[in-house]
C-alpha cells in the first residue's frame, strides 16, 4: 500500500494546524515554509479538506486555516480517505471493473486485497491526529511554531 504526495502533503497540513492551539490561524505560506513543500499543492489540499469539514478557511487580509474540530476528534483514516481518490489495488477492484480477469470468478487475490486495504484503514482509524502531534514541542521547534500559550517562567523561594 502506498499514499500518493498528496496525501502525504495533507497529513503533513492537518499536523501542522493540530500543533496550533486556540485556534490560531495559519496561511499556506506558513506550512510550506515550514515543510518546504509546494505552495501550489497546498493550495489544492487545503480546499479539498475544506470542503469535506476537516478544515475551516477564512478568506482575506487577516484569513487563514484552522482545524474545524478538536485534534482528538479527527480520525487518521478520515484524512486518508478524503485525500486517496480510492484503494482498488488492482485494476479488478476499481468501482467500473478495470480490466476484465479471466480468473475473476474463482480469484481470493481480490478479496485478500481489499481484506488487507480494510485492515490499513482499521489501524489509521485507531489513531487521531492529536496521537500524531503528541511530541509536541519537539515537533513545534522542527516546524518553526511558536508556542501559543507558553508557560510563566517562574521561581518560587521559600
Amino acid at each position: 500500500m502506498r499514499l500518493t504526495v498528496y496525501s502525504d502533503y495533507a497529513l503533513r497540513l492537518m499536523m501542522y494546524l493540530g500543533l496550533r492551539k486556540g485556534g490560531s490561524l495559519s496561511t499556506i505560506d506558513d506550512v510550506a515554509a515550514a515543510y518546504s513543500i509546494s505552495k501550489a499543492h497546498l493550495m489544492k489540499i487545503t480546499n479539498e479538506l475544506g470542503r469535506k469539514g476537516l478544515i475551516e478557511t477564512i478568506r482575506g487580509r487577516q484569513g487563514g486555516m484552522r482545524l474545524a474540530r478538536e485534534a482528538s476528534a479527527i480520525r487518521v483514516g478520515d484524512i486518508v480517505r478524503a485525500c486517496e481518490p480510492d484503494f482498488a489495488l488492482v485494476p479488478c477492484m476499481e468501482a467500473e471493473g478495470g480490466n476484465a480477469c479471466v480468473v475473476l470468478p474463482a480469484c481470493v487475490l481480490k478479496r485478500a486485497l481489499a481484506t488487507a486495504a480494510a485492515a490499513f484503514l482499521e489501524v489509521l482509524d485507531g489513531y487521531t491526529l492529536q496521537d500524531l502531534v503528541g511530541p509536541t514541542v519537539a515537533l513545534r521547534q522542527l516546524l518553526g511554531i511558536e508556542n501559543p500559550d507558553p508557560v510563566p517562567n517562574t521561581v518560587t523561594s521559600k
